[in-house]
């Protein structure tokens, strides 16, 4: 174990795609290029409040260094940057957009693994549009707590490694309205293999400079996709396994009630990562049109039900952007047409495993759609309902009172002839293993991370780290938690900002 500056860190993505050749500087136009070097902003008073002993034992990092994590000044062998991407935003083409709170503090080489390191709330960079780039303890927070929760929930997800706070007071309006204020100050250090998007291909293809869309599809295949070669076949096999990492990511989202809140395809990972935490929001009533973001409360773009066909759209856009390196683009099309039939593969799966089948059959499809519609008929849990499933004796609804938040609506009749079907098609003994392994106990409730946040805002991090504790093993019935945080959503969250409503900047 070892201290930052003892790491192997690497510069690959600076040295072998185009960059810009002004260090920071406003935020501007950057044509043709992939990156802008920027220097993180030293924080004032920087202290080191989380940490992800799992992420820096990856890393082989000692704790600490909470100077350089909060934006100070890079080690030797770091050469700090913002990346330079596009985007499709609520459906329509942005332009340039860019890390414009993010700085990547370069490529850490562990001698297993290459692991990207970014700062998220460093400072102004070229892409931050006359932002500060920082960011506030509230979005950090969530941002820690629900990147290390998805990694143990089994969700494809980049990680995080600290949250520093940094003794200075960000100025944000939380919900656009008008309402500024001044609120404390973090960064948050995360982890994946690369922050590349597909919006960081779609910018070259939206401007037609093919030679740095080239440049970085090169890069990217030699890196990240060394199986896949650079020619028209080699392409369409990156394609395929980017469609299938996408398809596989969403439909664990759906598994666990996961709502991103903020699918612009900027915000994709090329990895099949879930990638920049903002608005997410966890279904508490099974309730499909929901969305966690007010910015999409009008269209509903980003609700629940809608993340898989989004992310066919998103994968649409990611084949228009590399069209230019197929010749035969109805080979573009038949991925397409792959990501629609990996998600439905991974869905059934996951449906099939969440009912205790012990395979998916096509006549299921009949029970999960009639499953569907009774658990939008009144108020229900979803983490409660499916956990509860798993240890019914009988079927019979009272078994499932806990998950409805209102026993008296409960539509019974209609319930009992549900269950007495699902009874039948497990044959009285469902795979309780398998359904106890996917359906969660645990999930980063909204109000969970808010009561976390409120301590956090007090200089108390207790609620943080057992948060942070208990989910790293949600699927276990940790009973000692039940009273605390095995409940369903309470009154006070149901209309409170951070719970029930948050916005781009949460």
């Amino acid at each position: 174990m070892g201290q930052l500056a003892e790491l192997n860190w690497l510069n690959r993505f600076l040295s072998e795609t185009p960059g810009d050749e002004e260090v920071g500087g406003v935020s501007r136009q950057v044509p043709g290029v992939c990156w802008s070097r920027v220097l993180p902003t030293p924080a004032p008073n920087p202290k080191l409040r989380l940490w992800s002993s799992e992420v820096s034992d990856y890393l082989g990092l000692e704790r600490g260094g909470a100077e350089v994590l909060a934006g100070g000044k890079p080690v030797e062998g770091m050469d700090t940057y913002a990346q330079r991407y596009g985007g499709h935003q609520f459906g329509n083409w942005a332009g340039q957009l860019g890390d414009g709170r993010a700085i990547t503090l370069g490529e850490v080489d562990t001698g297993t693994n290459v692991w990207e390191l970014q700062l998220k709330g460093s400072g102004q960079t070229p892409y931050s549009r006359h932002s500060d780039g920082k960011a506030v303890l509230r979005s950090s927070i969530r941002e820690f707590l629900c990147s290390e929760a998805m990694y143990h929930l089994g969700v494809p997800t980049t990680r995080a490694l600290s949250l520093v706070t940094t003794g200075e007071k960000v100025m944000r309006d939380m919900l656009y309205d008008g309402n500024k204020q001044l609120e404390p100050g973090a960064v948050v250090c995360r982890v994946a293999p690369s922050f590349i998007r597909l919006g960081s291909f779609q910018i070259h293809a939206m401007m037609g400079d093919k030679n740095t869309l080239d440049s970085i599809v090169e890069h990217t295949l030699k890196h990240h996709f060394p199986d896949c070669n650079f020619d028209e076949d080699g392409i369409i096999k990156w394609a395929r396994i980017v469609a299938k990492t996408t398809a596989d990511m969403i439909a664990h989202w759906m598994r666990v009630g996961f709502v991103h809140g903020v699918m612009n395809t900027d915000n994709m990972s090329i990895h099949g990562l879930t990638i920049d935490y903002g608005p997410y929001g966890w279904l508490e009533d099974y309730n499909p049109g929901w969305t966690p973001n007010t910015t999409d409360a009008g269209r509903r773009r980003y609700r629940y039900g809608s993340q898989p066909q989004i992310g066919a759209w998103n994968i649409a856009r990611f084949l228009e952007a590399i069209s230019p390196l197929v010749e035969n683009t109805d080979r573009l099309t038949e991925v397409l047409e792959f990501y629609i039939s990996s998600y439905e593969d991974s869905i059934n799966q996951i449906w099939a495993d969440k009912l205790g089948f012990s395979e998916f059959e096509p006549d299921d499809a009949i029970l999960i759609s009639e499953l569907n519609e009774l658990l939008q008929k009144v108020e229900t849990d979803m983490t409660i309902f499916f956990r509860e499933l798993g240890k019914v004796q009988e079927p019979n609804v009272d078994n499932l009172k806990f998950a409805f938040y209102d026993e008296e609506s409960i539509p019974i009749d209609e319930w009992n002839a549900w269950l007495a079907k699902w009874w039948e098609r497990v044959e009285s003994n469902p795979n309780r293993e398998m359904m106890m392994k996917t359906n969660p106990k645990y999930v980063l409730r909204n109000w969970m991370a808010q009561l976390a946040i409120d301590a956090a805002e007090k200089e108390d991090y207790s609620v943080c780290e057992s948060l942070y504790n208990l989910l790293k093993s949600p699927y276990e019935e940790q009973v000692e938690f039940e009273k605390e945080w095995y409940q369903k959503r309470p009154e006070w969250a149901r209309h409170r900002v951070g719970c029930s409503m948050l916005s781009c900047s949460s």
